[in-house]
């Protein structure tokens, strides 16, 4: 199953700020769940974990001015 590439530069600060604090607890479940009763596509953690630091990034560059 391929994902559509997220599309940061729509969103406001404070949506990403929002999206990342929902991913992360997206991870926190998915990765809870993994550990109980393994999950068909473990990879999809990984994708989780990418995408959080991808929005991370984005709002480090809002930040920064770039």
């Amino acid at each position: 199953m391929a994902k559509a590439k997220l599309d940061l530069n729509g969103l406001s600060e404070q949506e990403l700020k929002e999206k990342i604090s929902e991913e992360t607890l997206r991870l926190k479940k998915v990765s809870f769940g993994h550990a109980i009763t393994p999950i068909e596509n473990p990879m999809s953690i990984r994708g989780i974990r990418r995408d959080i630091a991808r929005m991370k990034t984005e709002l480090r560059k809002r930040e920064l001015g770039f």
